[in-house]
């Protein structure tokens, strides 16, 4: 019997275990046991993710968004319409809100749609007796090509033809073709001067006057070209981030056929209230989600061009900087993102954020240098004067400036004066060495306003660094252009 006990303990012992592991027991709050894993509701989900979808569009399409609202304010506040010349009849003032325009040439930029009258022709004259630095881009800002000297006319003037998309019909000799993916886009063409004097600018605007723009249908007797002034209008093309920018996008969706390269953006839009042939119409709830979503949008690029800026000096040890991931924008846009392993969405919509145009050739016809930073890293602020030294020998073959503009538009500073000097400026300032010190702040240094550029002591800035027909020592950096000074 003993032995018949002993064998069964074994089994006993199982049973006694079974038992206790499916007697419910009370929970003790340890350091190991899990919580549960919370999600959220269906409805939250979806609004984050509506959100998430929402920052990824302005991303996305910062570039035909920049582009409408340039052409918004040309409809919207002159009496231009497609397919004419607006223009600017002297050097720009801060009324022209658009993303750090060069306010040291005189502006033409005819806005071209080839959906209702067919392909568009841009005549360009010769280089004779003045000097054209443009490109012609589709309504992604993309280049199809540059003009005038460093363009493909080489300077000896052209025909421009630009088709829409998927034109199959027989095009005439005589023109450089550029077919087009989009109906809509524009030119950015600048008339330089030889000097800052009135004569210099007169002339520069009957050069700018001897281009034309019409229809190819009209090429053996084309009508008058219509040229229309934007000077003194206030013409605000800066970024909305806001519901006005999605209306924006949802113009470009309904009227541009969807590009093979981003179709995979069409759910993605859809989410948010835009569809090819269907209204844009959020209700009260959904527009306020938008609203957030584009100042969370703002929020993310403006801190990622800090860093970017500020990551990417041009030579060592400089706060100057031409990011390379903007370098890589310009790449990969001259060739209409032809690369199928490389499509910098994210870096493209950075680029369209503070700046309008792409060209076909960087650095043939100008090159750039940005900083928000001075000499010991700070941010530029308004409310301080800072010294700029530009070394003699500047390398270019045109000209050189500096010009400001409000850190968070992007635009000219507001009721501003004037907005930079130039190697040009009228009464500036050389010192006995051959090089020009600039001067910006609140309040001119005594003695020193014909170098010196206002700022907004309310606001910070950056500046923006041209030079119009860099040379070789700017790219080989034997030139080399000195950090921004604080002036005690």
């Amino acid at each position: 019997m003993k032995s018949i006990k002993i064998y069964w303990l074994p089994f006993v012992f199982l049973i006694l275990s079974a038992i206790s592991f499916c007697t419910p027991k009370e929970k003790t709050n340890t350091s190991e046991e899990k919580q549960p894993f919370h999600t959220g509701t269906f409805a939250e989900m979806e609004q984050q993710v509506m959100k998430h979808r929402a920052i990824e569009a302005i991303i996305w399409g910062m570039p035909a968004v920049n582009l409408d609202l340039m052409h918004q304010a040309m409809l919207r506040e002159t009496s231009a319409k497609d397919n004419q010349m607006l223009y600017w009849s002297r050097l720009l003032d801060w009324k022209t809100q658009t993303l750090t325009p060069n306010t040291d040439v005189i502006y033409f930029t005819p806005f071209f749609d080839t959906k209702l009258v067919g392909p568009v022709v841009l005549e360009i004259p010769p280089a004779d007796d003045g000097a054209i630095v443009g490109t012609i881009m589709d309504a992604w800002q993309m280049p199809l090509e540059d003009i005038g000297p460093a363009g493909a006319d080489q300077g000896k003037g052209g025909k421009y033809l630009i088709l829409p998309p998927n034109y199959s019909e027989q095009v005439p000799e005589g023109y450089i073709v550029l077919p087009s993916l989009t109906y809509r886009g524009y030119a950015l063409i600048r008339s330089i001067l030889r000097s800052g004097s009135e004569a210099d600018l007169a002339k520069a605007i009957a050069y700018g006057m001897r281009m034309k723009i019409y229809p190819l249908s009209q090429a053996q007797n084309p009508s008058p070209t219509a040229y229309v002034d934007a000077a003194g209008i206030l013409y605000d093309a800066t970024i909305p981030y806001d519901i006005g920018f999605f209306e924006s996008l949802d113009r470009l969706v309904q009227y541009e056929p969807w590009l093979e390269r981003d179709r995979t953006m069409i759910d993605k839009l859809r989410m948010i209230g835009i569809e090819k042939g269907k209204p844009f119409a959020p209700d009260a709830e959904r527009t306020q989600l938008l609203n957030e979503a584009a100042e969370q949008g703002f929020t993310f690029i403006d801190g990622m061009y800090k860093e970017v800026v500020k990551a990417g000096p041009f030579a060592k040890g400089s706060r100057w900087s031409f990011p390379q991931s903007i370098a890589m924008v310009f790449k990969a846009s001259q060739e209409q993102f032809a690369n199928p392993d490389l499509y910098p969405v994210d870096a493209r919509g950075l680029l369209f954020s503070f700046i309008f145009f792409t060209p076909k050739r960087m650095g043939e016809g100008q090159f750039y240098l940005m900083a928000l930073v001075d000499k010991e890293g700070q941010l530029l602020d308004g409310g301080k004067t800072y010294k700029l030294n530009v070394p003699a020998n500047a390398p270019v073959r045109q000209y050189w400036s500096a010009t400001l503009y409000d850190l968070r538009t992007h635009a000219l500073i507001r009721e501003m004066s004037h907005a930079g000097r130039s190697s040009q400026s009228p009464g500036l300032q050389v010192n006995d060495d051959g090089s020009v010190d600039l001067y910006f702040g609140p309040k001119a240094p005594e003695g020193k306003e014909s170098n010196w550029t206002p700022t907004d002591p309310n606001r910070q800035f950056e500046i923006l660094f041209r030079f119009y027909g860099p040379l070789p020592s700017l790219f080989d950096k034997t030139w080399v252009l000195p950090d921004i000074e604080p002036v005690n």
